[in-house]
Formats: C-alpha cells, structure tokens, sequence
C-alpha cells in the first residue's frame, strides 16, 4: 500500500466527517510518529511532511556523522562515517545526514495497522465533535426525525443522521410517534454510553416549555420579560411565573398575546397543556393567591418556618383550588416552594348548605355518586337523613357512612 494511496483514502474519509484539515493533518502525523517509534523507539530526530491535497508524505531522519570509533556511535541521532558514505561517498564527519525513510520500509503490517489506526481516529474524534456539539447545545431546542418506535423510547435521527433518543419518562402522555414525524425537543443531557455518545431529549422538562416561550415570545426572546420558574403536569397543566423590568410591558398578556394567539401554539405544542402564566411578585401572600388561581381565597396563615401555608376558601371555591387530581394545588405549591393545606370556611353563615361535590378531595367519587343516586347532593341533606336511613338506602358500608358522617359534621363545627 503507497504512501499516496493511504493518504488520499484516509483524507477522502476524513473530509467525509467533516473533518477539518489541520486535525486531519495532526492525527496523520501522529499514527506516523507512533510507526516510527516502534521501529526506531525514538522520533525526535524526524521530521514528517504531509501534503493531505496532494497525498503526499515524506519522512526524513536526521544523524550526525561521527568517527567509527566515537562512544557516541550508538546514539539514536548519530551515524557512523562509513554507514554515512554508503548513503554519500563525499559525508564527512560532524555533518548531518538527511536520510528519506520510506513508507514501505516499516512493512506491510505495520502500513495496515496504521490505516486501521487512523480509521479508527477519526470515528473516535467523530464522536468527540458529536459529544461536544450536544453538550454545548445542552438546554435548547433541536428538531429530529422518527426512525424507530421502541418500547421505552423513541428513536430520533437529526439533519446529520446522527441518534438521538426519546425516552418514554421524557415523553408527553398524549404524544403519539409514527416513523418520519418532525419532532420538536431540548437536548435534555449528552452521557458517554459504552464509549459512544448518547444524547437525551425531552419534551416532559420546564426547560422545554421555558424555550418555547423565548421561541413565541419576542420580549422573552430580548429579555424584557423574565421567566422566573416553570412547573409542569407534562400535558396536563403548567404555571409559568413572568416578570417584567418595563412598567409599560404586561408579562402576562405579552405571553398569551392577543386572543391566546402566542400561547396557542406552545399549548397545541405541549398536547393541550393547559398552562397559568402568573405575574411574579416577592410579595409571598399576593404570589401565592396568583398561583392558586382560579381560585379566589379569603386569608392565609404563612408559617415560613415549617414552609407550610393555610388557605381558607369558600365552599364552591375548594374544588378550583385543588383542581382535577389534585394538580392545581400540587403545582401551586411547587411553584412557590411551600406546602399548601385548604380549608372551606363558611364565612359566619351557619345556615349555608355545601355541594358534595365540594368534598371531592376527601370523599370518593364513587360513594358521592351512590349519594346522589338516591337524591342527596348537598351536606346537609346527607346530614338530616341521618345514619340509619343511609344505611337503609343506599348500598354503602357502615363504615363509609360513618367516614362521610365525620367529614360532613367537621364542615359545620
């Protein structure tokens, strides 16, 4: 195999990858230096042109010529004055020889394992440069194509035919894959896996739905508009908290936009994530009220040090609070990084009756279904019907009657 022959075959390769030419340069002199040392055991006294264009390569080793009889003559970088001759009758001692070592000197193998080498160079800087690029785009959106629908992930490929992988916990519910769908992500995180490089996306993180606003939003985008935090029910819910330093600049209505028009995309993006946008405030008491929205509180107890705040609301006001399984008041309370109990408070009014409905947080659907089955749909009326006739009536067991007894009771002590 040539010298011209290897190099043209390996810059071919190289320039394939993408490989720019002072590495290709550098990684070719490094797989010849490495030849020349098992060989010689030194390279110092070489030098090594490469025209990578031309697909030339010259070695060239220099020694100094000293007397047959010198203590010197066994130095890697010293020739003796009748080997020197043998290359130029005219050398004489003191002068230095340039002597052109050959590729096909080093033998056949070791020109095979060289081109092995550099293959295998390159792959690895291949992966380097892929690592690297993800790593860098760590946090932002890329846009990858479907190739494989696996069971605990999702295949991706983007522009350069590189892997990309969705896993099912990184995946939104609602989020269906046919193979060659466009699908929009964040590179989540870039890990080496069995020497390769494996980069995670996910369209579950706040980060994704942060980007996606910047993407929407042009004051995000700039700036003007802050998001303070984001926190998400992946394709059920989100409240995102806005703060603007531009007075004339509403966060809020800037991020929904007219009519919804901005923030109707990110939501068709999100599989109708039904997402708050709140106005940020380092008042905790008007914060938290925003964050519970759309609820309406009448007071709050703040307890800063367990971290732990008291809500009180009225009746038909407890079910928007806690919202669907519970996840307005689990992202609320996420959101302003303190536990949130509610409480109905009937506000002085002893004889106000209450929905059962209201009491969907502590009595089971199922039981308030029977309830209302044989024509009882509000507390009191539960109340005044007393416990034998509930036992008589519906199909419940003793000791559920006697639980929603004890819930019903407390709501009017």
């Amino acid at each position: 195999m040539s010298a011209g022959f290897l190099i043209d075959s390996f810059a071919d390769f190289a320039r394939g990858k993408n490989i720019d030419r002072p590495t290709m340069i550098r990684i070719l002199e490094d797989v010849f230096r490495t030849m020349i040392r098992k060989k010689y055991k030194v390279d110092d006294n070489f030098d090594i042109i490469i025209n990578a264009d031309k697909g030339d390569l010259e070695i060239w080793r220099f020694r100094e010529i000293v007397d047959d009889n010198s203590e010197d003559i066994w130095d890697h970088d010293k020739i003796s004055l009748t080997d020197a001759q043998k290359i130029e009758p005219d050398f004489e001692i003191g002068e230095e020889v340039a002597e052109e070592i050959k590729l096909e000197d080093f033998g056949r193998r070791a020109v095979m394992t060289a081109r092995q080498t550099l293959i295998q160079k390159i792959k690895d800087l291949e992966k380097d440069i892929l690592f690297q690029k993800y790593k860098d785009l760590a946090g932002e959106i890329i846009t990858g194509e479907v190739y494989q629908i696996l069971s605990r992930e999702v295949l991706l490929i983007d522009g350069e035919g590189n892997e990309l992988n969705l896993p099912k916990a990184e995946q939104i519910n609602k989020d269906r894959y046919r193979k060659g769908d466009a699908v929009r992500a964040i590179v989540h995180r870039v890990e080496m896996h069995n020497g390769n490089p494996r980069i995670v996306l996910s369209r579950t993180s706040p980060v994704f739905l942060e980007r996606l606003f910047e993407s929407e939003v042009p004051e995000v985008y700039d700036g003007l508009i802050t998001i303070k935090k984001v926190v998400r029910e992946p394709g059920e819910r989100a409240k995102v908290a806005v703060e603007s330093y531009d007075d004339r600049i509403d966060p809020v209505g800037a991020c929904v936009g007219m009519k919804g028009s901005r923030i109707h995309s990110i939501v068709r993006e999100l599989q109708n994530e039904n997402i708050d946008v709140i106005n940020f405030t380092d008042n905790l008491e008007l914060y938290i009220s925003r964050a519970l929205s759309p609820a309406k509180l009448i007071s709050m107890k703040i307890d800063e040090e367990r971290k732990r705040v008291s809500v009180y609301l009225k009746p038909d006001q407890v079910s928007l609070a806690i919202g669907k399984g519970g996840q307005n008041i689990k992202l609320a309370s996420r959101l302003v990084g303190y536990e949130i109990d509610v409480f109905r408070e009937l506000d002085g009014v002893e004889d106000e009756d209450v929905d059962l409905d209201e009491f969907s947080d502590e009595i089971e659907s199922w039981v308030i279904d029977e309830l209302k089955r044989v024509g009882l749909d509000t507390a009191k009326s539960v109340l005044k019907l007393g416990r034998d006739d509930l036992v008589r009536r519906t199909d419940l067991e003793e000791e559920t009657i006697d639980n929603v007894l004890a819930i019903l009771n407390q709501e009017f002590e």
